[in-house]
Parts: structure tokens; sequence; C-alpha cells
């Protein structure tokens, strides 16, 4: 075997560079929300879907796509999951109506749920050692943080500059850097297991929670307790239990669901799927916000949206490796209190708000998604064996996914109540309320074309009384993952060989040690733990080398 030298820190940069490749089109879609209103016509209907068609292919094909590059390679699915994604983010540029862009952004979303995986599964199988492992993720998520201030300063740039096609064109050109840069620095790697593909699983997974989020984002439209709605949530929950039983049958699955046994597992889970929900809800309405109550323009929002993306990032390399000093429940359940708290603040805002104070809880919630998000990934991906770290990523990225589109879903739609009731007892003339209702950026066109003030008043004091309440939401769905942390989070993974390991109610998340005559000096190997062996494996074949060797290495870290 041929010794390589390969940079493990520079491998962690490419990997970053991917996940704000791909982040960094999310938010500007957000920042571009009321230019879209304006120059494609689009519809509130049209601006969720424009987000969320995105979100729903994501979620769909995520566990599929993580499953698939453990078993044929995880560099190999990267590169072909960006190619996907820079075509897709060219052709967004040029769209000609709201229909074409949500069907390039649906394209994009099978781009993104290759990538993303791929990503949290390299960096688990470059380090091993729980310890660097932490620091890594910590970059990853403060990488995230990253994409949360450029994507909305790019997109303001990009529109006020020349028009919003360009921004998609800077997403497609990220993207042609980051496949150039993955080339020669990212190491391959697989299971070396290579076990029989789980087809079953793979169209199961794939069809129930592809049914979940299309039900959920078309819930506000039709009623969440309507006929259509109950039917999909029904053939959904179907689906998932089917996957579930499947799963637990087939001798090789796609994924373990004893995993879900393992309670640091499923509570850090659950703590992502609970504070994407309430951030990507959140962002929905304070971007339109910034732009129709505040006055912002385009590029001025973006550049104010800085501090949650600076506390995003601060958080995120602070709270993963004081989990791994103090305990992952200390850190998370106190970034669901920042949120809560931050959520809380914002609840108060209204048209006379000062740019501090919004600055003051931005960096509020910022600091709570960077220290409830990056730990809890780091507990999900120290849980799954190295070689299934495909899987595992593919499920920390679904969780994230379900939360955002079921926030964007469930706070977009009660904030649309609230801001038709208000509107309603505000404006009496129904040729002017019925296009009105629409959203505030119709409202404010039917002020300007008429030129009644009142009505861009009574529009801006409706979406206000819309997000208090969407704020308060927000809240309480974090309440409800701080207790669910509070219960069910485990403060630090077991080791083996303790009391608590062999009789504790942790005892499934122990972890292993690495074989004893394994020689000396290969720390920088990437060890894939099967079962209660640990085996160290070729980074870039993927391929077992034996315990006694000397030190032929594929992947060393420098």
């Amino acid at each position: 075997m041929q010794q390589r030298v390969v940079n493990r820190w520079l491998t962690l940069a490419v990997l970053c560079l991917a996940v704000f490749c791909v982040m960094v089109a999310t938010m500007i879609v957000n920042i571009l929300l009321p230019t879209l209103n304006r120059d494609l016509q689009a519809s509130t209907k049209d601006l969720l879907w424009i987000v969320d068609a995105f979100n729903l292919v994501f979620a769909a094909l995520v566990l599929a796509a993580g499953s698939l590059s453990d078993r044929f390679g995880r560099k190999g699915a990267l590169m072909t999951g960006l190619v996907i994604y820079i075509a897709a983010s060219t052709l967004s540029a040029f769209a000609p109506n709201p229909e074409m862009l949500i069907l390039w952004r649906a394209v994009a979303g099978v781009g993104a749920a290759v990538v993303f995986p791929t990503t949290l599964s390299i960096i688990s199988n470059v380090f091993p050692d729980r310890v660097e492992r932490a620091k890594a993720i910590g970059i990853w998520g403060a990488a995230t943080g990253a994409s949360v201030a450029v994507g909305p300063i790019i997109g303001g740039a990009m529109v006020e500059a020349s028009e919003w096609g360009a921004a998609f064109l800077f997403c497609a050109g990220v993207g042609v850097l980051t496949l150039g840069l993955a080339i020669p620095f990212v190491p391959t790697s697989r299971d070396p297991e290579v076990p029989r593909l789980d087809y079953v699983g793979l169209v199961l997974s794939t069809a129930a929670l592809g049914t979940l989020v299309y039900a959920i984002i078309q819930a506000p439209e039709r009623g969440w307790g309507s006929p259509a709605s109950l039917g999909d949530f029904g053939a959904a929950a179907c689906l998932l239990f089917a996957f579930g039983l499947w799963e637990a049958h087939v001798p090789q699955p796609m994924l373990d669901v004893r995993l879900f046994r393992n309670l640091r597992f499923t509570a850090a889970s659950g703590a992502v799927t609970l504070s994407f929900f309430a951030l990507f809800g959140f962002v929905f309405l304070i971007t339109q916000f910034s732009q129709f109550v505040l006055g912002w323009g385009v590029l001025e929002a973006g550049l104010r949206q800085t501090p949650v993306a600076i506390a995003v990032a601060g958080g995120s390399l602070l709270g993963v490796p004081l989990a791994v000093r103090v305990g992952t429940k200390v850190v998370v359940c106190s970034g669901l209190v920042f949120l809560v708290a931050g959520f809380y603040w914002v609840s108060t805002c209204d048209s006379t708000t000062t740019y501090p104070t919004i600055a003051g809880q931005m960096m509020t919630i910022g600091l709570g998604m960077g220290l409830t998000s990056a730990p809890a990934t780091e507990a999900i991906m120290g849980v799954v064996p190295a070689a299934k770290a495909g899987i595992g990523s593919a499920v920390n990225d679904a969780t994230r996914e379900l939360g955002g589109t079921l926030g964007v879903a469930v706070i977009g739609s009660v904030s649309l109540s609230v801001y038709r009731e208000a509107l309603a007892d505000e404006i009496t003339n129904p040729a002017l309320l019925e296009p009105a209702r629409d959203s505030v950026g119709a409202a404010l066109a039917v002020a300007a074309q008429t030129g009644d003030g009142g009505i861009a008043l009574a529009a801006q004091q409706s979406f206000t009384d819309a997000m208090e309440f969407g704020c308060w939401v927000a809240a309480c769905v974090c309440v409800a993952g701080l207790f669910l942390a509070l219960r069910y989070l485990p403060n630090h993974p077991v080791l083996p060989g303790t009391d608590a390991a062999a009789d504790g109610p942790d005892a499934a998340e122990a972890i292993p040690a690495v074989p004893t005559g394994v020689p000396a000096g290969t720390a920088g190997l990437a060890v894939a733990v099967a079962g209660d062996v640990g085996i160290l494996h070729c980074a870039d074949c993927g391929s077992p080398i034996p315990a006694a060797a000397p030190a032929p290495v594929a992947a060393v870290a420098r």
C-alpha cells in the first residue's frame, strides 16, 4: 500500500466550503423573497414552495444518499452532488417564472442531499479522536453560521448591483471552486464491509420522508385537519412504520434502527429538529419584517443580519469543545435557554425598534443555535460507527431539514392566519382586502397603487402582530426541546468497562476501545468501529489494515 500524506485540516476546509456552498443558497433565497414577490409576481404560496421545494427533495433523499455514499465512496458522492448543485443553481438564475424556479430549486435539493451527508461522514473518518472531531465539527458548524451572514449580504449586493439571478450564479461559482478543491484534497472512504444494497429500505425511506414533508408543506393551504392532509400524514406514518419494521428485521439494514434506543442519539436528534424548526420559521418572518416593516433595503437587510451569523459561528466553535469538557446536556440546554430568551425578546419588536436592540436579539438567537446544534451534531456522530458515518450524518441532516421545513410551514401558516385576521379588522373594503390578504408585500403594492397610506400602515402592523405570534410559537417549541434534552440527553458517552456502561441506561452508547495489538504511532489512521471491535481501515479505499502491520498508511494526519 503506497503511503500518502493528507492534511486533515485542509480536507476540513474544503468540506466546510461544501457546506457553505449549499447553505448559502438557502439564506440567499430567504433574503430574495421580497424581490421574487415583486419581480416574478410570486404569491405567498409560491414563496413557500421556492423555499420548501429544496427542503422536500433534500429530506426525501438524504437517508438514501447517505447510505449510498457509505457503500460506493463518499468523495465520489460529494463530487456528484456538487455537479448536480452547480447545474441547478445556474438554471435557477434564468428561471422566467416561480414554477421554473421551484423546479430548479428541487433539483438543487437533490445535489444538496448527496453533498451534505458526505461532509460529516468524511470528517468522522478523518478525525477518529473525539476531542479532535469535536473541534472539527465546531468549525463545520461555524461554516454554517458564516453562510447565515454571507448569504443575505451576497444576495442583497447582487440584487442591488444587478438582478436576483446573479445570486444563484454566485452559488454555482462557489460550487465550481469547491469541486476543484475536492479533487486533490478530499480523501475517499467507504464502509469496508460493502453490505448488500437495501433496495426496499432506500425506497421506503425516500417515500416516507417525501410524503411527510409534502404533507407538512401543503397543510397550511389545505388545512391541518382536512381529509387530504390527514390522508397524507397517515400515509407518511404507515411508510415510516414499514421502514422501521423492515430495517429492524433485514440482515443488512440501510439504517440500524437500534440507534434510536440510544438516548444520546435520539435526544440529540430531537434537539436539532426542534431548534431548526424555530430558526427556519423565524428567518422566514424576520426577512420580510426587516424589509416590509422596517424599510431596510435588500443589501442593508443582509448586512444587518451579520450579528446572528457571528453568534452562530462563535457558539459552534465554543459549544462543541465545551460539550466534551462539561457535558453535552449542559451545553445543549444552555443553548435552548438562549433560544427561548431570544425569541421572546424578538416578540416585543415593532416598527420603532432600534437596530442595536435587534442586533442584540439576533446575537442571542445565534448563540443559542450554535450552542444547541453543533454539540448535538457531535453527539449524534459520536454514537455512529465510522464505517456507517454517511447514514449517521444523513440522519442528522434529515432532522435539520424536517425541523426547518416544519418550522416554515407551521410558523408561516399560523402567522399568515394572524396577519389576515388582524388586517380584516383594519380594512373593510373587500376589493382592497382580498389582494392585501395574500402577503404583506401584496398589501404594500395595493397601497402604492391606490395611494392609500392607511393600507400600508395596517398591513405593517398586522404583520408585526403575526411575527409576534410566530416568535411565541418558536419559543414554545424550544421549551419543548429543552425539556426533552433535560430528561433524555446524557451528559457524556459512557466509557467501556465502567459500571454505568455495564448496567446503566446509557450502556448502549459505550465507546468501543481500540483493540489491543494495534501498533503504536497509528493515531492518524481512520478507525472504523464494527460491533465491539475497532478496525483500522485505509482512509483512501476503505480496506482493513491488519493490526500487526507496520506503518503503511493511506492517509496520515498532519
